[in-house]
Parts: structure tokens; sequence; C-alpha cells
């Protein structure tokens, strides 16, 4: 991976880190499904209108939407409704690297390189040691909502692979009109656990306080998580296997437990911070392209260097 998508794989884990206190702030003021049918509705609606459809299997574009929108979303917004502390959820909801790269394999038949696999242990470990040491100090976030984000990990898992299947011609068209994908059912899913009363008391009360910070927080996942990020995740996926480009995930909950942090007193220790620093030399290393042995300098004399054409790096 050249450095410059190396850069914006690391922007979009910023940007999704910080996505978590958002979505906290959003959950304060809209029941969970809702908060899911309503932030991809005010996508669809104008991507419906405006943008023109990509070319793209519609197998795979309702396969993107399904496993991106509906199920890693519903799982996650249900997982932190019912108690997972924002920073331990953008923990494990990276369960996605590991699950995107054994989707990969199975699915698309991509080859797991040597080095890839001792990155993504590396992360791993890391990821565990965070986990394990939320759960001694005190289990607050319990059982279910744990397995809640793993299921909604496995769902954004299923959505790369099934973007990387799709090849559209325009990534970005493609990502917008996923959004198309979850607000019909989700809406459908809010009537049905939500209730038809929880949804109104949210739409009544936007006048207060709660209510602002939620709609900033929304703003923020609609414009910036999603239209942004997202739309420079799929790129990358459509540049590079799934392998090289998940385990740059595992970047957002150093991000999330940082954000968490500052903005909702989650405060981590020296441990968890030390764990983090692991989790970070695990991605680099699982997507550093190996060092390719100098050539031989010919004994002929050679062109200046200026006339010689430059190779690109083959993508691993």
């Amino acid at each position: 991976m050249p450095p410059r998508d190396r850069l914006l794989a690391l922007a979009v884990a910023v940007i999704w880190g910080l996505n978590f206190p958002a979505i906290h702030l959003s959950l304060e003021q809209f029941p969970p499904f809702f908060l899911v049918a309503l932030r991809f509705a005010l996508l669809a609606a104008p991507t419906l209108l405006l943008v023109p459809r990509p070319v793209a299997p519609v197998r795979w574009l309702i396969g993107y939407g399904v496993g991106f929108g509906v199920l890693q979303f519903a799982f996650l917004y249900l997982a932190m409704d019912t108690g997972m502390p924002t920073g331990l959820a953008s923990l494990v909801l990276q369960a996605s690297a590991p699950f995107t790269v054994l989707l990969g394999a199975a699915w698309l038949r991509e080859r797991i390189t040597a080095r890839q696999a001792v990155g993504v242990a590396v992360a791993i470990c890391g990821l565990g040691g965070i986990a394990a040491l939320r759960a001694g100090a005190g289990a607050s976030a319990g059982l279910l909502p744990v397995v809640l984000t793993l299921c909604g990990g496995l769902g954004w898992a299923f959505g790369n692979v099934s973007s990387r299947q799709a090849h559209p011609d325009s990534p970005l068209r493609f990502m917008l009109w996923m959004s198309v994908v979850p607000p019909l059912p989700m809406l459908a899913l809010s009537l049905v656990v939500d209730g038809p009363a929880a949804i109104g008391r949210s739409l009544t009360t936007l006048g207060t306080p709660t209510a602002a910070w939620a709609l900033a927080g929304l703003t923020f996942t609609v414009l910036v998580a999603t239209v942004v990020g997202s739309g420079i995740w799929t790129a990358l996926l459509a540049r590079h296997p799934s392998g090289v480009v998940a385990p740059f995930s595992m970047l957002v909950p150093v991000v999330g437990i940082g954000a968490s942090w500052a903005f909702l007193g989650e405060r981590p220790d020296g441990a968890e911070l030390a764990l983090g620093a692991l989790v970070v030399a695990g991605v680099l290393v699982a997507t550093r392209a190996p060092r390719r042995p100098a050539r031989a300098t010919p004994a002929a004399p050679a062109a200046p260097a200026a006339a010689l054409p430059a190779r690109a790096p083959t993508p691993r």
C-alpha cells in the first residue's frame, strides 16, 4: 500500500474513532434502531434524487448495505444502548478486521502472508489485552453487549467483502447508494422493537439541550463518518486486498478510547495505553510492504536516471 493510501486509512481510523462519542450523544435522544434508520435516511433521500446509480452488481450493493449498514449498526447501537461503554465498543467492534481477513481468504481466496498474519496476531493481542483489563475492572459491559458488538463486527466484515466483490466504477457513489438499503428495514424493526411511543418522544423533544448534542452527533455521523470516512474506506477496498486494508481499523479503538477519555470521562490506565501502542505496532507490521532487494548495477552504461521510467510497487 503506498504512503498516500496509508495516510487515508489512518484518517478514516481517526474519524471513526471520534464517531463513537458522537453515537453516544445521539443515543441519549433517539432509540437505537430508529437512530440507524434516521442516519441512513438522511443520506438515502438526496442520493436517490441527485446521485446516479453506480455501475456494480445489485447483489453486492445490497450485500454491502445489509452488512455495513444494517447488521453492523443495528447490533452496535443496540449494544451501546444496553450498556456497552463507548471506548470498549470501539475496541470490540474491531473484531471486524480478523473477520474480514478470514472471510476474504475463504470467500475471495485472498492469500494471507506471514507478515499479515503476524501483524494481525500482534494487534489482536493488544485488543484482547485491553478488553481483559476492561472486564477485570468490573465487567461493566456485561456479556450481552459484548456479544452484540461482536455481531456488529461480523456484519462490517461481510460488508467489506461484498464491497470488494462489487468492483464499482465509483466507490463514492457505491457507498452513497448503499445507504438506500438500511432505512426501511431498520424503520420496520424500530416500530416493532423500539415502539412508536419512543420514536414519537424522541421527535417531540428536539428543543432540549440533550437533543441539540444528539443532533450534532448525528450530523458528524452522517456527513463525516459515513460520507467522508466510508467513502475513503470503500475506495481503499477497491484498490487493495481486504487483508491489507482491514488491519487499519484496529487503530479505531485507540482513537475511540482516547476520545471517550477526553469527552466522556472514561479514563484508561497506563496498561491500556501501552496495549494501544501494541495495536498500532501490529497494524504497521501487517501493512508494511517487504523490502525489495537492490538491483545489481549493469556493466553497460545506463540511461540517465531521469529518463528511466518509474516502476510502481506491486500491491500486496
